[in-house]
């Protein structure tokens, strides 16, 4: 087999649950229907206590990529971010594809957890410091008919254990 190719392939939820292991982080995570949106997600909000994100995956036009990770209700104005997490130009959406290469899900699924695919550390790791009053934060394990509950600094210590810097910012209005 070729190990570039080995290299490339995303990390399955059981791998996401390894990890978080053996770093000693408690995590806990509840199936359910698939969800896309915040929207679709607020009927389990009674089941699953915690702040509940929603995650943007953004890019620059010199291309350097950015994972927003904010409270599900919060609102990010996009046309003045850029300057909040410091891209080079206004930021858009990041391609379908982008998103699979370096963070390992499709839309609909996107979370910080998704750092763990980011063996390249192509993207930049943004938390909403209001997310972080949060001590529970809730983030889908690499797809969206699951929930996982982590503790706010255990979050943290995840990112960095992937070899990213967590930068902790007011990014929401």
């Amino acid at each position: 087999m070729d190990m570039q190719q080995d290299a490339r392939q995303p990390k399955t939820e059981e791998e996401l649950f390894a990890f978080l292991d053996g770093l000693g982080i408690k995590h806990t995570t509840k199936n359910h229907q698939p969800v896309f949106t915040v929207a679709e997600s607020v009927a389990l909000r009674d089941e699953i206590p915690g702040g509940h994100t929603k995650n943007l995956f953004l890019k620059d036009k010199k291309d350097n990529y950015f994972l927003l990770t904010v409270e599900e209700n919060a609102t990010v104005d996009l046309k003045t971010i850029h300057g909040v997490i410091g891209a080079a130009s206004r930021v858009s959406f990041g391609k379908p594809e982008k998103l699979m290469e370096y963070l390992g899900v499709i839309p609909g699924s996107v979370t910080a957890f998704g750092a763990i695919n980011d063996t390249g550390l192509n993207v930049k790791v943004i938390i909403d410091a209001d997310l972080m009053a949060y001590d529970i934060i809730n983030a889908h394990p690499l797809r969206n008919d699951a929930t996982t509950s982590i503790g706010s600094k255990d979050l943290l210590r995840f990112i960095e254990a992937t070899g990213h810097e967590p930068l902790v910012l007011k990014v929401t209005a």
